[in-house]
């Protein structure tokens, strides 16, 4: 598998504690910018918005621009094939 594929794969994408972060700071909001999410977290806009870009990738995160600004909120959809392969193992 390519890197490209891997990326919006979306048990990759949420194998990355940053990530996970990310998406449950939207799950607690209906949508926020990203200079609010920057905010939460010790780097720098533009590492916060490759996240981002990885979590949109797999469809975890949709995003709209509101002037200037990118607001971005969660797509949780995709994390449907995630807990149906965790389900399974319930049992054990």
């Amino acid at each position: 598998m390519n890197d490209k594929n891997r990326e919006r794969d979306v048990y990759v994408a949420i194998a990355d504690p940053t990530r996970r972060k990310l998406l449950r700071l939207l799950a607690d909001a209906e949508e926020l910018p990203l200079h609010e999410l920057t905010a939460q977290f010790q780097m720098g806009r533009t590492a916060v918005s490759k996240h981002l870009a990885i979590l949109k990738e797999a469809g975890l995160v949709a995003d709209r621009k509101v002037g200037r600004e990118t607001r971005y909120r969660l797509n949780a959809a995709p994390l449907r094939e995630i807990e149906d392969w965790v389900s399974f193992y319930r049992k054990f």
